[in-house]
């Protein structure tokens, strides 16, 4: 398995600029292993899916059922042709005019290969107009993909009818057969000698054939790959995966040709007895098939037999021509062309009544473009008089609006100081409590350390060096932490100076789980500054991994304690109530989720009603009473969020039971 891996790898590097784009390595893997593990089942029987076909109403679904009858699980001999005219009736009789046109087309493709090219042809031309009058693409692509099969020897004519079939499958998403005709261009262009063009089209087929499991076009690809390599063994490698392949064991069709491949190969090493052996396993593979199967292992025979058994190299031979005179005598040809010809031209006239056509529809288009125009412009000057009539009044009232407006920004203004001086309240009263902790500390350790000064002296007059230096030693550990305790005061201090401060842009990396815990602090006790009776449960999880962010550390606080302040609020009017068993509780939590760092603020508090959560981040709007909110804290928050650090604010919420806000700050 290694080795056949290794191998693909390898066979690629041949085409650098094609393998960066499409990556065969793993392409071919996933060929192989599903190869590996696919068991062969019976095939379904053709019967029984007919019965299928009246309930399926789909149109894409009847495709594939019919497509699952003639050829997904192998393809139709000429002695089943009874089942296209089952097909066909099905269609007709329930008036599915998509399906008639492609089994039509099918039949068609099945006459030309046995030989009846006018018949074909003209099966397949009359599937085109019946399926032109429907529009639907997939049968477009179905029916432009057999009529280029049905002219190997013209390039051009060939080529143009798959780069239309092309279209109109990518265009309706038919992987089946987008792959065969990516397929078949890619052999267009290598019997022009456009080699970089044709590797590009097969490697396309490829990696859609593969990628979207499209079996039947699997074995053909490996099959075309093995015929670009130029090593022997990487050559013969490809040739037996392909005849591995699922599907290969199934058809007929694809077996013979990969056999006829692999004889190719042995005939290329001088090796004539197996080239010999595979050929007659090529031929007996397309024996039961169409005319045009046996064509190419019947030639091969006859040219392997000319040097060892002139009999059967005669026999052969005569099979081969009489097989090429069946397909192709130049009768058949001439015609083959003047119907293409003919298509062609009908083409034309459609495209050039389709022109027409439009053309016309432009010209009235525009005509009731310029009559409504006119009409328009009368209207204009009808109403232009009293328009300049209005405009006086509108300027009037348009400076009475910009008056108010200014009185609002006004307005506004205040409030928004209003809910600064609010927040700095709140401040206030924690710091208060936040701050006396420290100075308890400096005072008490200042006290010690003077007693322990005049112990020092004391015991320097006695010429106890040794006590008075540990004396000393002790002195210095209490200086620093008064000098500890006096920076905690001073950050407390500027933190709070920073909070009155206006907005100011300066960012600063800064670390989110310090500043979340010191704020929490901070609203608990302003809350219990102004309630001695209230107490919460206070709950932190914060991501140690959560790298600092860069912020506007004081507006980014506001936000903070302004959730906390009204989750602290929530829980308190909740615990009001003298709910059974309450105790109030709020969690805080931060967490990295590249390239976001998120806060989540949760209580059990009163929760926000369903008919209010679209509104609360509207300016004004606060479901406290009169005097005790402006509405403005949730309007700031989201603003300094959103707008200011192009972060996401987002509410879960359930009335009675919990309210979480999680804020996303991006990195």
């Amino acid at each position: 398995m290694k080795k056949i891996l290794l191998l693909f790898s390898f066979s690629f590097a041949l085409y650098p600029v094609l393998a960066q784009k499409i990556n065969i390595d793993s392409l071919v893997q996933v060929a192989i292993l599903r190869a590996k593990n696919t068991k062969i089942t019976t095939s379904p029987n053709r019967d029984s899916l007919l019965k299928l076909f009246p309930s399926t109403k789909s149109t894409s679904a009847r495709i594939k059922l019919i497509y699952d009858i003639v050829y997904n699980y192998g393809q139709l001999n000429p002695k089943q042709e009874f089942y296209y005219q089952k097909i066909l009736d099905l269609c007709r009789k329930e008036n599915d005019h998509v399906g008639e046109a492609i089994i039509l087309s099918e039949l068609g493709d099945t006459y030309f290969q046995n030989g009846d090219i006018l018949k074909g042809l003209n099966t397949i031309f009359n599937a085109l107009k019946i399926t032109e009058k429907t529009g639907n693409k997939q049968a477009l692509g179905i029916i432009y993909n057999n009529l280029g099969k049905c002219y190997p020897d013209d390039i051009q004519i060939s080529k143009s009818y798959y780069q239309k079939a092309l279209q109109y499958s990518q265009a309706s998403g038919d992987n089946l057969f987008a792959c065969f005709e990516l397929g078949k261009l890619s052999d267009k262009y290598k019997t022009l000698h456009k080699t970089d063009s044709s590797r590009n089209y097969l490697l396309k087929s490829f990696e859609l054939s593969v990628s979207q499991n499209v079996e039947p076009a699997i074995p053909y690809n490996l099959e075309e790959l093995g015929a670009l390599q130029t090593n022997a063994k990487m050559k013969i490698k490809y040739y037996k995966a392909a005849l591995n392949m699922p599907f290969t064991r199934k058809d007929s069709t694809s077996l013979s040709s990969i056999l006829q491949s692999i004889a190719s190969y042995y005939k290329d090493q001088g090796s004539i007895d197996s080239s010999l052996y595979y050929t007659k396993k090529a031929y007996n593979a397309a024996n039961h098939l169409f005319l045009e199967k046996k064509i190419n292992p019947a030639h091969f025979l006859a040219q392997l037999y000319k040097s060892r058994n002139a009999d059967s190299a005669l026999k052969y031979t005569n099979i081969y021509y009489s097989l090429r005179d069946s397909m192709f005598n130049m009768d058949k040809v001439r015609q083959a062309q003047y119907l293409a010809f003919t298509d062609r031209e009908r083409q034309r006239e459609m495209t050039a009544q389709k022109i027409a056509y439009q053309n016309n529809l432009q010209f009235y288009l525009l005509l009731l473009i310029i009559t409504f125009l006119l009409v328009l412009a009368f209207v204009f000057w009808r109403n232009n008089r009293s328009k300049q009539k209005a405009n006086l009044l509108l300027q009037n009232q348009k400076e009475q609006i910009q008056n108010t407006l200014k009185k609002l920004k006004l307005t506004q203004q205040q409030l928004i100081q209003s809910e600064k001086m609010a927040s700095l309240g709140e401040l206030t009263a924690g710091i208060a409590h936040e701050i006396q902790n420290p100075l308890n500390f400096v005072n008490n350790f200042s006290e010690v350390s003077i007693e322990m000064l005049e112990e020092m002296e004391l015991e320097l007059n006695r010429g106890d060096s040794e006590e008075a230096k540990a004396i000393a030693a002790d002195v210095k550990q209490n200086l620093e932490k008064i000098k500890y305790h006096g920076k905690r005061a001073d950050s407390i201090v500027k933190g709070m100076l920073q909070h009155s401060r206006a907005r100011s842009s300066l960012r600063e990396p800064t670390d989110l789980n310090k500043l979340a815990d010191e704020y929490l602090r901070l609203a608990y006790h302003g809350l219990r500054a102004k309630d001695k009776t209230f107490d919460a449960d206070m709950k932190t999880n914060f991501d140690g991994n959560l790298p600092l962010v860069n912020i506007v550390t004081q507006d980014i606080g506001r936000v903070l304690l302004n959730l906390f302040t009204n989750s602290f609020y929530a829980v308190q009017q909740k615990q009001k109530t003298g709910a059974d068993n309450y105790k109030p509780m709020i969690k805080v939590s931060t967490v990295w989720k590249a390239p976001f760092a998120e806060i989540t603020v949760w209580d059990n508090g009163t929760g926000i009603p369903d008919d209010i959560k679209d509104k609360i981040l509207q300016p004004f709007f606060t479901t406290k009473p009169t005097g005790e909110g402006t509405g403005l804290g949730l309007s700031l928050s989201y603003d300094i969020v959103v707008k200011e650090h192009n972060g996401k604010i987002a509410i879960d919420s359930k009335e009675g039971e919990y309210t979480a806000f999680t804020i996303s700050i991006p990195l």
